[in-house]
């Protein structure tokens, strides 16, 4: 970035750093340290294998929370944009100036109403199925802990360079473990042991389409859904519910997009892939999908794995209507009856 860009990058990065003091430390113990590792590794310009220097890391670690504790109680800053300001939140505004000079920015609210900020270099600028799609690659700035990929209204936004670090840091973990299953055989379709940063490369291209498909999937579920959706996701004070209402628009999206694509395109890695990530809630309520994961590395070509997605996108479509009536019968008071019946074998698919 120029000179010129110096306001605006400083004001992002507050953002990201008020974010973070509001929020970074409500992760668990050992997801807050993954994700301080690798915020210290993107700061720093260090490659993923580079062995981290650990008194430089425990200052690092200490002087970001003496940030935080001086921010928390902030508010966020106008965006200086043109002659003027932007609101953090209004994107839009803010890449209508940058997107010509070959920048973007995103902001929003994620998981467990943590706001998100970056903003980054603009490899593409495209449209898939009447939405906008901008992949960004190298990133200026960031919040703790990025999502790869989200969309905000009608655009989708991947960030390949979050993606890249959160495939290192998956294989990473599988490297330590060397657990057969569906993680294993994605590496192997992508050549990862033989020539591990062309397979890298090779993923981030791969999975940034199954990203984008997500999204195109998550606009169809939630134009499905209603606006009753975000509203409600934005009232649930309960973290089981949340998870348990996020896995069920995740599974909705996937079964109606993600997978019959990528079944369509006959992409095997991506497929194991996306097995190989099935975890948590998602995978609980899912038994019927991972019985398909298993038939497809067992050689069906895809055949159980087609029925599933197909019955998965009604019947989710139904658990999701379940949510939706609770609700709207209890209100802001409706996430622990919501939890409770994301528990019951009647949301189970």
């Amino acid at each position: 970035m120029s000179d010129a860009d110096a306001p605006l990058l400083d004001a992002v990065r507050t953002n990201c750093r008020i974010s973070d003091a509001r929020h970074a430390r409500e992760l668990t113990l050992c997801t807050y340290l993954l994700a301080m590792r690798d915020a210290y590794r993107w700061e720093h310009g260090l490659d993923a294998e580079a062995p981290l220097p650990q008194a430089s890391l425990g200052a690092w670690v200490a002087e970001r929370e003496a940030q935080w504790d001086a921010l928390e109680g902030a508010d966020y800053v106008a965006l200086p944009v043109g002659d003027g300001t932007v609101g953090p939140f209004d994107a839009d505004a803010v890449n209508r100036a940058l997107i010509p000079r070959g920048q973007v920015y995103a902001a929003g609210i994620g998981r467990f109403g943590k706001p998100q900020f970056f903003l980054g270099e603009l490899l593409r600028d495209e449209r898939r199925d009447g939405l906008r799609v901008l992949v960004a690659g190298r990133e200026w700035a960031r919040d703790l802990a990025p999502a790869p990929a989200a969309l905000r209204a009608d655009t989708v936004v991947v960030r390949q360079d979050a993606l890249r670090r959160w495939l290192r840091g998956k294989i990473e973990v599988w490297a330590h473990r060397r657990a057969e299953g569906p993680l294993a055989r994605a590496l192997a379709a992508y050549g990862i042991h033989d020539s591990p940063r062309p397979a890298l490369e090779r993923m981030v291209a791969t999975e940034t389409e199954a990203l984008i498909l997500h999204e195109i999937g998550e606009h169809r579920a939630g134009g499905e859904l209603g606006p009753d959706w975000p509203a409600m996701l934005a009232e649930l004070a309960d973290r089981r519910a949340e998870l348990f209402a996020r896995a069920v628009r995740d599974h909705l999206a996937d079964c109606l997009v993600t997978l019959p694509a990528l079944l369509a395109q006959g992409d095997e890695a991506s497929l194991h892939f996306w097995f190989g990530n099935l975890e948590g809630v998602r995978r609980e309520l899912a038994p019927r999908l991972v019985a398909a994961g298993a038939a497809f590395a067992e050689g069906d070509r895809g055949q159980a794995l087609r029925l599933a997605a197909e019955g998965g996108a009604a019947h989710w479509h139904r658990v999701a209507a379940a949510v939706l009536a609770l609700y709207r019968e209890h209100g802001a008071e409706s996430a622990a009856a919501i939890a409770r019946y994301g528990e019951s074998p009647a949301a189970r698919w």
